[in-house]
């Protein structure tokens, strides 16, 4: 479940955060989700560059909302803080299955403790950040390994939370084990107003980046603003 690309990456472009910078200007845009793949052949797993990237967006125009879906950096306490403390607004990072799955179901290299460790510290590096995770459900957990996924999410100060169906995009990828009834993703996005989640989308199309999310982190966001002013 990770992007595929080549075993040799190609060396950064150091013009990439402006013309990305530009780009997002040009699209009027009000919010944005920047990702990448996993760049473990980076001393910093190319932290810096990504937040240079997020620093000339908000130079461009500070109003935009940046939400940054990053890999585990390897759980590399530096690289995160980097992360954390560039100017964006949302820090997701997701944690994809259940523990039990986690091995069959991510790259060897990510972990369901790392993963939650690495939400941990980007909230304890920067309090004031929203966090955010995604789960993929029909790969075969039960319900209590989900509902043990939603509280250690929760200990580790994930703001919001969004299941989703998991699809088999191709015959090389796993099989779907269920297609989950939308009454038990209504029962999961209960659970998550019980958890203390402050947003929880749970549907079979929602994704990470889930529009409706985006409208109520926005809100959110700028309540914030709000009262701080």
């Amino acid at each position: 479940l990770f992007c595929k690309t080549s075993r040799a990456p190609p060396p950064l472009d150091p013009d990439e955060p402006r013309n990305t910078a530009y780009a997002v200007g040009q699209w009027g845009l009000g919010y944005i989700v920047l990702t990448s793949v996993d760049r473990d052949d980076l001393p910093d797993g190319g932290s810096s560059h990504f937040a240079e990237t997020v620093r000339e967006i908000k130079r461009q125009n500070s109003e935009i909302l940046v939400e940054c879906l990053v890999p585990d950096f390897r759980g590399n306490r530096e690289s995160i803080a980097t992360i954390a403390n560039c100017g964006l607004d949302v820090f997701a990072h997701n944690i994809e299955t259940v523990e039990r799955l986690t091995p069959f179901v991510r790259d060897r290299r990510a972990g369901y403790r790392q993963t939650l460790k690495v939400l941990e510290t980007a909230k304890e590096v920067n309090p004031e950040l929203v966090t955010k995770s995604s789960i993929m459900l029909g790969l075969g957990e039960t319900d209590e390994q989900v509902e043990q996924t939603m509280k250690d999410l929760r200990s580790a100060g994930v703001d919001c939370v969004t299941l989703g169906q998991y699809m088999q995009p191709t015959k090389r990828h796993l099989k779907v084990f269920e297609y989950v009834t939308p009454a038990k993703f209504q029962q999961w996005e209960s659970r998550g107003a019980q958890l203390g989640f402050l947003y929880t989308a749970s549907g079979p199309l929602v994704r990470s980046s889930y529009r409706a999310g985006e409208f109520f982190i926005t809100s959110l966001l700028k309540d914030r603003k709000a009262k701080t002013n």
